[in-house]
Formats: structure tokens, C-alpha cells, sequence
């Protein structure tokens, strides 16, 4: 057992060789079976040779030299190794370590301001737990330390480690030539914000058009051609264009408005007066209308009237091309969360619904107009029911697409087992959370319809996003005191109040 412990340690101590962030995820693993295998507490690789618990940063350089080498040197290297590590003695071991727990917690002590803890908006993932993933403790020859490159082709662009853009673009597809300048030319990895903005959700540099405008001269005759002589250098270009790859030449995005995929542009426009787009009608609605007077009809006569939709449809929807169904001009959640900024909000809250802030708001809510409160597409529980009740069964479509709401809304094929959507065991309206425990209204056994205990799912669920996982009212956890809300005799479960009464 002792041979094969010290074989562990001179695995161990041999894995220094690897990269920073490949020899951390390496060494510990070797730690941890080791300490599985044989109860010894291992914490920590022991040195190869013995040293000084105070020995100068020129020691260590004798052997790990290629540490401070390299076109990005990281600055803390001019502190000294101990800025950063320690070395432990013990009974004539010796083993090094890092000054912190994890390598993150030491990171920050320096940039604080890299803490996603405290970054509004929408944070890189690694940039989340591990800082090794994309950057060298010590140096390396791109710069800000990272591991690789943010060009080149898959084996050398550290972006494409994770991401696969513009590698797979379809036969008769485009793709943005930008990408080979590489990917920080439009992204910044840390930067967010809180506004669910496109420069803060895809951490640009700048926003659109400005962004684009840096390369592409709105005044140049083969641009100004290609748009129809139309004014364009004040649109959002990512309203037409996807920024990296497309099915389609030009790089368009996936929908298009027939007219404009026909270019037929003369069906909505005039020739532009001054620099400005001139319509061929007086006002956008008006336009819109010549062709979608369904959708008017519907707006005007909804029992149930979204304000947003009695005004400009441009508003919501591109007049061009969307990467989403239905053309709005941003995804199926910030499109609604402009205006509904008490729902944004609950956006900060750990745990969401995955409709309201990742399908869209539109899986639950008629975006035009409807008959039912809130403008949601079927009352009480029937709206929860249709994904979470036990007789729901999705129609599957030809592309392989499931469809609820009678094929109001298309969800992906693989929705409900990746996003491991509960259904409830519910017989004659009882089940859930325990058997026999109602989901709707209690009637009174002594007064024939007559409610004895109102219940539905917002009883006890929040529809949107709670600090707890199963989405409780008032973001409670789910115990005994919550149940306690109602059922105060636990000795009598069936002893129920109304809350609030």
C-alpha cells in the first residue's frame, strides 16, 4: 500500500508538465482516488524537493522558468510564486498549494471586479466557476493569458472549444467573414449589463449598427444596392442578419416577410425622401393592415386588449426577417419584457419557470388579444394542465415538432425530457403534492356548488420565478411550514382555511 501511495504522489507531483488548467483537473483527480483508495489526506502535491516554507521566488524559477516566459506574462508573476502559493512542511514533506481553496476565490482577490456574483446581466458561463478554463495563471503567448487564441479553425480558436459557430454552415448558407478576425473582434467575454439588451445578452463590444458600421461602410455603392437604395445605416442590422452563419446567402435571418424575401420592397415602400423611408401608406399600421387585417380584426374585437398591439406593429415585429417565427424583433422573452418590467425583474430570482424566461412569454400568453384575464390561452388550470396533466399529449408534427394549445404553440421535439417537465399523477382532479390532495376548487359536501375551499395551481405556485425550485408562492420552501398554511391541525389534515380568512 505504501508503494502504490508513493506511486500516487510521484503521479502527482509528474503532472506539473500539463497546463495550468489541464494539470489542476488532472492532479486533482489523481488526489481524490487516492484518498478514496487509502484514507491518506492528500490536499496538496508533494514537491519533488524538499524546501523552505519561506523560499524566494528565484528557487523556484530554477525549475519552472517557463512560467515567467511568454508574450503575456501575468502580472502577479513580478510579486513573487508566494503571491499566490504556499508551501507547507510537515514532517520533512513538502507540498505546494494554492493560498486559497479554489483557484476562482484567488482570482477575484485580485479582480474583484470579474466577480459574476456582482455582474448585472447575462455572465459567460466559465467565467462563472473556473477562470482555468480560457486563461494561464502564468503566461502565455496570447494575450490576457489565455489558453489559446480567439481565431483560427477549431483546433486552434479557444472560443470554438465550446461554441461551434460558423463551423457547420449548410450547403447554398453564408457565413460572416469576420469570424476569421477573430471572435473578440465583436465580443467582450466579462462585460454585461443588467437591461436585457443585445450588446449585454451576446457581450459586444457596442451595439447595432454602431458595431457593424466599424467595418461595413453604409456609403458604399454594392451596400447601398443591396438594400435597395433605402436608408439603413441608423436600422438594427441584426434584425435582417445573423452575425455568424446563415441557411440562407447574405447571411439572412431565418424568417423572412415574403415581400421582402421576394424584393419586393415597392410593395411597403416608396422611393426615400431627404434620407428617410417613406411608406406606401400613411402610417405603419395602416400599412401592416392592407395584408394582415386577420390580426386587425382579432386586436379590435378581443374581449381581452393588449395595449401593445393597438399601437405600431413595428413596435414588436421586423418589417423584414427575425431568427424567430412570427418576425418579433428580438426572442420570444425580451420582446415582452420592454414593457413588463415588473416580470423582468423576477428575472434576478434563482429559479424560473422555463416558458416565461426561455420559451417565451407567448407559450402562455396571446400576444394580440384574447378572451381570458391576463391574456393567458386558457383559464385557470387548464393553461398548467396542458404540459403538466396527466392526459396532455402533444401533437407531433411532421418535422418531428410537438404542438400544444391545439398548434397555437410548437415546442422542440426533445422539449419536455431536456427541460424534465413534471407531469402530474392526477386522477379525478386529486394527486398532487400527496395523493388525495385536490388541485381545484373544494366544493361543500353540505351546499351543493357552493366552493368550500377555493384552490387552483397559483394556490401554491408562482407562475413565473421564485428563489425556491418548485416555484412556490411568496418564494417558500417546500416543507411542512408551507403546508401548515392551510392545513393548521395537523392532526386533521382535512381541517382546511382559506388564507388570508
Amino acid at each position: 500500500m505504501v508503494k502504490r501511495l508513493a506511486a500516487a504522489s510521484r503521479s502527482l507531483a509528474g503532472a506539473d508538465s500539463f497546463r495550468a488548467g489541464q494539470g489542476r483537473r488532472c492532479r486533482t483527480g489523481l488526489a481524490l482516488a487516492a484518498l478514496t483508495l487509502f484514507a491518506a489526506p492528500i490536499f496538496a502535491d508533494i514537491h519533488p524537493v524538499p524546501l523552505d516554507k519561506n523560499t524566494p521566488p528565484e528557487k523556484c524559477l530554477e525549475c519552472h522558468g517557463d512560467k515567467a516566459k511568454g508574450k503575456a506574462v501575468h502580472s502577479a508573476m513580478a510579486m513573487g510564486c508566494l503571491a499566490c502559493h504556499e508551501i507547507r512542511v510537515n514532517r520533512d514533506i513538502t507540498r505546494v498549494k494554492l493560498i486559497t481553496a479554489t483557484p476562482r476565490s484567488l482570482c477575484l482577490s485580485c479582480h474583484a471586479d470579474k466577480d459574476a456574483a456582482h455582474i448585472q446581466g447575462t455572465v459567460h458561463p466559465p467565467a462563472v466557476r473556473d477562470c482555468l478554463v480560457c486563461h494561464d495563471p502564468h503566461s502565455s503567448d496570447n494575450k490576457n493569458q489565455l489558453l489559446k487564441p480567439t481565431s483560427g479553425d477549431e483546433k486552434s480558436n479557444l472560443c470554438l472549444q465550446c461554441h461551434q459557430t460558423g463551423l457547420h454552415v449548410p450547403t447554398g448558407g453564408s457565413r460572416h467573414a469576420a469570424l476569421d478576425m477573430g471572435c473578440d473582434t465583436c465580443h467582450t467575454v466579462h462585460k454585461s449589463g443588467a437591461e436585457p439588451t443585445a450588446e449585454n445578452r451576446f457581450h459586444l463590444t457596442k451595439s447595432a449598427p454602431a458595431l457593424c458600421l466599424d467595418c461595413h461602410d453604409p456609403k458604399d455603392p454594392d451596400l447601398q444596392k443591396a438594400h435597395n437604395n433605402q436608408p439603413f445605416a441608423t436600422a438594427n442590422c441584426l434584425e435582417c442578419h445573423d452575425p455568424h452563419q446563415s441557411a440562407a446567402p447574405h447571411l439572412m435571418a431565418k424568417f423572412t416577410h415574403p415581400p421582402f424575401a421576394a424584393g419586393a420592397c415597392d410593395t411597403c415602400h416608396s422611393a426615400p425622401k431627404d434620407g428617410k423611408v417613406v411608406l406606401t401608406q400613411a402610417d405603419v399600421r395602416s400599412l401592416c393592415i392592407t395584408c394582415h387585417g386577420d390580426k386587425d380584426k382579432l386586436i379590435q374585437s378581443a374581449r381581452v386588449q393588449h395595449p401593445g398591439a393597438m399601437g405600431d406593429c413595428t413596435d414588436c415585429h421586423s418589417p423584414h426577417a427575425s431568427s424567430e417565427p412570427g418576425l418579433p424583433k428580438t426572442d420570444g422573452v425580451s420582446i415582452c419584457l420592454g414593457c413588463h418590467s415588473d416580470i423582468a425583474d423576477l428575472q434576478k430570482k434563482s429559479y424560473h419557470h422555463q416558458p416565461a424566461f426561455g420559451l417565451g412569454c407567448g407559450t402562455c400568453h396571446t400576444p394580440h388579444g384574447g378572451d381570458n384575464d391576463h391574456l393567458l390561452r386558457a383559464r385557470g388550470n387548464a393553461l398548467c394542465l396542458e404540459c403538466h396533466g396527466p392526459d396532455s399529449v402533444p401533437q407531433k408534427q411532421a418535422d418531428g415538432t410537438l404542438a400544444i394549445f391545439n398548434g397555437a404553440i410548437t415546442l422542440p421535439a426533445n422539449y419536455y425530457r431536456v427541460n424534465k417537465v413534471p407531469i402530474l399523477p392526477l386522477r379525478y382532479g386529486l394527486g398532487h403534492p400527496v395523493d388525495g390532495h385536490p388541485v381545484s376548487d373544494v366544493m361543500d359536501p353540505t351546499h351543493v356548488g357552493q366552493v368550500k375551499t377555493p384552490l387552483s395551481c397559483l394556490s401554491c405556485h408562482q407562475p413565473h420565478a421564485s428563489a425556491q425550485s418548485d416555484l412556490l408562492v411568496k418564494d417558500q420552501a417546500d416543507n411542512m411550514q408551507f403546508c401548515d398554511i392551510c392545513h393548521k391541525n395537523r392532526m386533521n389534515m382535512n381541517d382546511t382555511v382559506v388564507p388570508g380568512n
